[in-house]
């Protein structure tokens, strides 16, 4: 079978390598154009896509939108039976959908019509889910609101942070995308339609989703710095300037929403509306990640303060 693959970030990788591992005749792969990095901004990035399907020999194509005559004439010379997106990070049009003979796949990170949208694998931990997964599905033009192919699900682990989650999703997501497969090339797909009534959101990630909230209960300050570790980082305010927290968990505690109860090698304690939480680890604006105490020896923090 010919597979177009679609994909920019890490998540996509095991899909693309699981893909290569099966015999697939993965025919090219559209990723997200090489960004600039560094402080200068001089310096251009690959996608972690791209630099798996150039250590492959793969053909890559980087449109800076997938659409119109040109780019949609080079998608047809490739012929491909089926394309398979992850995590992209662009709508695709529906000549792109429907080029394929069996159409577009693809592999959202939850259970649809649960957790729509552009960011599910925070807003499971974030909202406190204990099991989740991944959906196969064929693209519409809606949403993450197409029929559904396969589902294969998860236990969410206590203490289970954004990017750990995302890496077991990732995997799980090649597995199911290969079962799928399977299931189109023996011609044995029975689609299922999501319940509209059903549909929940998970909206792109921003700076405000992202803030902490100390007056919430300390399980939902936890979720929440959890949600987004690795990246972008729950993060706080301390003198006017902002800090990312990690590794939170609810501890015993009480005082005024944000303030900083207890400093020492085993982390900081910091009152929420209810209880308290422990966090292991910060990232102060303009420096690396490192050990709460590492952060309290050079003076950075100490019991009295207080986040805002």
């Amino acid at each position: 079978m010919r597979v177009l693959f679609w994909g920019t970030p890490e998540f996509a990788t095991p899909a693309l390598r699981a893909l290569l591992g099966e015999g697939f005749d993965v025919v090219g792969v559209v990723t997200q154009p090489d960004k600039p990095v560094g402080r200068s901004r001089s310096k251009l990035e690959a996608s972690a896509v791209k630099k798996v399907a150039e250590a492959e020999g793969l053909l890559v194509l980087q449109p800076e939108k997938p659409r119109g005559p040109e780019f949609v004439g080079k998608l047809s010379a490739l012929a491909p039976d089926v394309s398979v997106v992850v995590a992209y990070g662009q709508l695709l049009t529906a000549d792109v959908i429907g080029l394929p003979k069996h159409g577009t796949l693809n592999i959202h990170g939850s259970l649809l019509p649960q957790l729509r949208g552009a960011a599910p694998i925070q807003a499971a931990i974030r909202e406190g889910l204990t099991r989740t997964g991944v959906t196969i599905m064929r693209m519409v033009l809606r949403l993450d609101a197409g029929p559904m192919i396969l589902k294969l699900e998860t236990d969410i682990l206590d203490d289970e942070t954004g990017g750990e989650l995302s890496l077991r999703l990732s995997e799980l997501g090649a597995t199911a995308l290969i079962e799928a497969l399977a299931l189109v090339e023996l011609d044995r797909i029975e689609p299922e339609p999501q319940d509209e009534s059903r549909a929940t959101y998970a909206a792109k990630i921003t700076r405000e989703t992202t803030r902490i909230d100390w007056s919430a209960d300390a399980a939902t300050v936890a979720r929440v710095v959890r949600a987004y570790d690795p990246r972008p980082g729950a993060f706080t305010m301390l003198d006017g300037r902002d800090v990312k927290l990690f590794g939170a968990r609810a501890v015993p505690g009480s005082g005024a929403a944000g303030d900083v109860l207890a400093v020492g090698d085993d982390g900081l304690v910091v009152a929420c509306g209810s209880g308290a939480v422990r966090i292991q680890q910060s990232q102060p604006a303009g420096q690396k990640r490192l050990a709460v105490g590492d952060w309290a020896r050079g003076r950075g923090i100490a019991a009295g303060r207080r986040f805002g």
